[in-house]
């Protein structure tokens, strides 16, 4: 009887999964094939070693919060408002790959600062994603220093959201962001 072989993206996710509630140092062959309920020695029909399978999880990362967001909000159509809005509501959503991006984000954000490969792969993702927002802010604002402010302003409220405690003075946290997307988009 043929042994089914865990999919090579299954080791991926499950890499990606361990980075973000872990860091670099969780994503170890052994703790992610118990994950998987599989033995290790499978990891290696795929994978040199522990540094090729991290390589595969910052593509997949890179992917996820680059590539499938744009292509989520391009495939709305619309101005570039409408764009910013279903961005907004894409990257605010607590489900998902979203909500992994987050913690992945913050895992490789602290992982950068102890290692330049990983440091130069989150600048080029980085500017990226602002690339990104000044295309669509660009298209109602014509000021480039206005474009430029509400481009950091948003990227870094999706960063930093998730690191202040702070409370709002009577409103919500939800509240306090449709008020700052008014802003952003006004």
């Amino acid at each position: 009887m043929a042994v089914a072989r865990t999919a090579r993206g299954r080791w991926v996710e499950e890499g990606l999964r361990a980075l973000a509630t872990g860091g670099p140092e969780a994503v170890r062959v052994e703790v992610l094939a118990q994950a998987l309920g599989v033995s290790k020695g499978g990891f290696y029909g795929y994978f040199t070693n522990r540094d090729a399978l991290l390589d595969e999880v910052l593509d997949l990362w890179e992917r996820e919060v680059t590539d499938t967001v744009i292509e989520q909000v391009e495939d709305g159509g619309g101005d570039g408002r409408a764009r910013l809005e279903r961005l907004f509501a894409i990257v605010a959503t607590a489900g998902g790959a979203s909500a992994r991006g987050v913690a992945a984000d913050l895992a490789i954000r602290d992982w950068a600062r102890r290692d330049e490969a990983v440091a130069v792969r989150l600048r080029r993702v980085d500017n990226r994603r602002m690339a990104y927002l000044r295309s669509l802010f660009s298209q109602f604002c014509t000021d480039p220093d206005d474009v430029e402010v509400r481009c950091m302003l948003a990227f870094s409220l999706r960063i930093g959201v998730h690191l202040i405690a702070a409370d709002h003075d009577g409103r919500s946290r939800a509240e306090v962001m449709a008020l700052t997307r008014h802003w952003l988009l006004a």
